[in-house]
């Protein structure tokens, strides 16, 4: 059995349950820069929650539901889109209010992806801006690869380590100010 060391990163408070690998503290140190940088906004949110409209009433709902539960804002189409509201203008208003864009990544993901659907152009526009944070569940980075190369290429977190819940808790460490 492989000895993983569990570190804590700047960012983690002394008091904080979460460790981390060596692997998530690099990975996830370049995005805490990115947070940092664009630092607190008026009428923002922390992330922009990119999933597959599959993902939407399971996965993806008790993973916004597991981030606010961490003081995280989260837009989330799932409750940032009013009926009769256009679709994809209100999602462009949303990648512009946030300061950081969290990708659940799961088969149904990888299937929209390769189809050419929104999450495809959500996933288009958080590359173009190097402000994603990508979240593995149920696949591995070399399935993501074989969709995305530029995904798979970032370093994220994946539910095969961590529980969502502890993801949450991690990504709500790096997303505080």
């Amino acid at each position: 059995m492989e000895v993983v060391d569990r570190l804590r990163p700047r960012w983690s408070p002394a008091t904080s349950p979460v460790t981390y690998t060596s692997g998530e503290v690099a990975a996830l140190d370049r995005y805490r820069q990115k947070v940092e940088a664009v630092g607190p906004r008026a009428e923002s949110y922390d992330l922009f929650l990119c999933h597959a409209w599959d993902d939407r009433k399971a996965t993806a709902t008790k993973l916004h539901n597991l981030l606010e539960a961490e003081d995280v804002s989260v837009w989330f189409s799932e409750k940032d889109i009013l009926l009769g509201l256009p679709f994809m203008r209100e999602i462009d208003k949303g990648l512009a209010k946030t300061r950081i864009g969290l990708v659940l990544i799961t088969p149904a993901f990888l299937k929209r992806v390769e189809s050419g659907g929104v999450s495809e152009k959500e996933l288009s526009e958080l590359l173009a801006r190097d402000q994603l944070i990508p979240v593995a569940h149920g696949v591995t980075y070399d399935e993501i690869r074989a969709v995305s190369p530029l995904l798979g290429s970032r370093n994220g977190l994946s539910t095969d380590e961590d529980s969502l819940e502890d993801i949450a808790k991690k990504i709500a460490e790096l997303v505080a100010l």
